[in-house]
């Protein structure tokens, strides 16, 4: 059994702290909410739990599929152990259908599918509001070079790709998805989680949310539509 040590850092979502072994970490899954770039602040009760839950079986998925994450195992109900990475501080999202910020910067409808899906970065700082950024702001920044931008975009499309299918056959489908990367031994590897928390899914039935969406737009139901992904995705 790992032993879990002391806490390096405490974020929105989540506590990290040290593990037995210096190269792995133990991710703590919290109930607290925010949104807006920490604007709007709450609780989901159970988040932590279904988020952790839903974490581990789409990383195990991806492993599966040949997708290198950070994901070791499963330790309880809101604890997952994982190999420590340096994080690129890039967010990268990968949309398939019209959503959020993109159908408000550029006037498209919302719903309509994006076909083939694509990529944008965003650059992770807390002070500027995590901004939408371009391959040449990253360079301006010294955040990433072109070959880890270029590998950026491959792992988020291979990402993509699996978890698309995957959620479909569930009824579930995957508008767009938020996805961290890090270095580890020095290859980029999946990070930091993917739940409804960092992707929008909509019910394939009836087209509604079953995301923090529910959070963001007051739309109730929050808690049962968290607990709803997890049923079909871990049952």
């Amino acid at each position: 059994m790992n032993t879990v040590g002391p806490m390096l850092y405490e974020g929105k979502a989540k506590k990290i702290f040290a593990a037995a072994r210096p190269d792995q970490i133990v991710q703590y899954f919290k109930d607290d909410a925010t949104a807006f770039n920490a604007q709007k602040r709450g609780t989901i009760v159970g988040k932590g739990i279904v988020n952790n839950k839903v974490s581990a079986r789409l990383f195990r998925l991806l492993e599966e599929q040949g997708v290198p994450t950070h994901f070791l195992e499963r330790l309880g109900d809101r604890e997952m152990l994982a190999k420590k990475v340096t994080i690129v501080p890039v967010e990268v999202v990968i949309r398939n259908v019209v959503a959020g910020s993109l159908a408000k910067r550029l006037g498209l409808r919302v719903g309509d599918a994006i076909r083939p899906a694509i990529v944008e970065l965003y650059y992770k700082n807390d002070a500027l509001g995590d901004p939408l950024v371009n391959d040449d702001h990253l360079r301006l920044l010294n955040v990433a070079t072109p070959g880890v931008l270029r590998e950026l975009r491959d792992l988020a499309h291979r990402v993509n790709n699996v978890l698309q299918p995957f959620l479909a056959e569930r009824k579930i489908r995957l508008v767009d998805c938020k996805l961290e990367f890090g270095v580890y031994h020095n290859k980029l590897i999946l990070a930091d989680e993917i739940s409804p928390d960092t992707c929008r899914l909509w019910d394939m039935v009836t087209g509604d949310p079953l995301d923090k969406d529910r959070f963001r737009q007051d739309l109730g139901k929050v808690e049962e539509s968290y607990q709803e992904v997890m049923r079909r995705v871990c049952d």
